[in-house]
């Protein structure tokens, strides 16, 4: 699903974002082939193409660094209870709880970032943007599979052992296990969040909260855990400044 044309935008130094960085949904087969790239290099290493079926129910969004492609994410809108049955995370965890809390949810996934890029304004950037699509929406939630480098759980002990005792989901959102790959956080090791990926760390900070179990998902050489983010929970001085972020940018999500 190609989303109409909307040309990149500059944001301002004054704001604080570099104005090196820009933002763009992806209308083009061309960008949106650079960023399946991308996707590939992420996520596997070398040169490829990451697609799947998915691709088509998206939108995508291109984040340039002096017009290099650096970052990507795609987004799904879920606007009635039945879409959450059909979205990509429900592959792995089971939704019936979310989806029974009514109302619209929005399902990030495929967010990276170039390897040799550093400059954590990428992050904060994307995270405006997700922050103006979501208000747009209406939505109640932002959610989508947070994913770990590797399939070997020992590598993450300490970072599920902190998830495990601090930021397990409410009961009355909990996912439910479907995944016959699916692992218990359980403790493990010196709970730490350090090696977890910085989107779960910001998640994290921005009150979000995930599974109790995370999956395997060797297709992808990943270990990801289902994560969501309440907007009625997120502190209001980290959403009030995303916004006035978005706005600067003049982002048309």
């Amino acid at each position: 699903m190609n989303s109409s044309v909307h040309p990149p935008v500059r944001p301002d130094r004054s704001a604080g974002s570099p104005a090196r960085l820009t933002l763009s949904k992806v209308s083009d087969p061309d960008t949106l082939d650079a960023c399946r790239r991308l996707r590939y290099r992420s996520f596997f290493g070398g040169d490829g193409v990451d697609a799947d079926p998915f691709d088509e129910l998206c939108q995508h969004v291109a984040i340039r660094q002096d017009s290099r492609l650096v970052a990507t994410f795609r987004y799904t809108v879920l606007d009635h209870s039945d879409a959450y049955a059909r979205c990509y995370s429900a592959q792995s965890y089971g939704l019936g709880r979310v989806a029974g809390q009514g109302g619209v949810g929005v399902e990030l996934g495929r967010f990276c970032i170039a390897e040799d890029t550093q400059d954590p304004d990428v992050l904060r950037l994307a995270l405006a943007a997700l922050t103006d699509i979501v208000d747009r929406a209406g939505a109640w939630i932002l959610f989508g599979c947070s994913s770990f480098q590797g399939t070997d759980p020992a590598r993450y002990q300490g970072v599920f052992s902190a998830l495990s005792s601090s930021f397990i989901a409410p009961e009355r959102f909990a996912p439910d296990r479907i995944s016959p790959d699916a692992i218990g956080l359980g403790a493990g090791g010196r709970a730490s969040l350090n090696a977890a990926p910085p989107l779960l760390r910001s998640y994290l900070g921005l009150g979000g909260w995930v599974s109790d179990h995370a999956v395997v998902d060797r297709a992808m050489n990943t270990i990801h855990v289902f994560t969501g983010v309440e907007t009625a929970r997120v502190p209001p001085r980290r959403a009030e400044a995303l916004r006035r972020l978005a706005h600067t940018v003049r982002w048309d999500g």
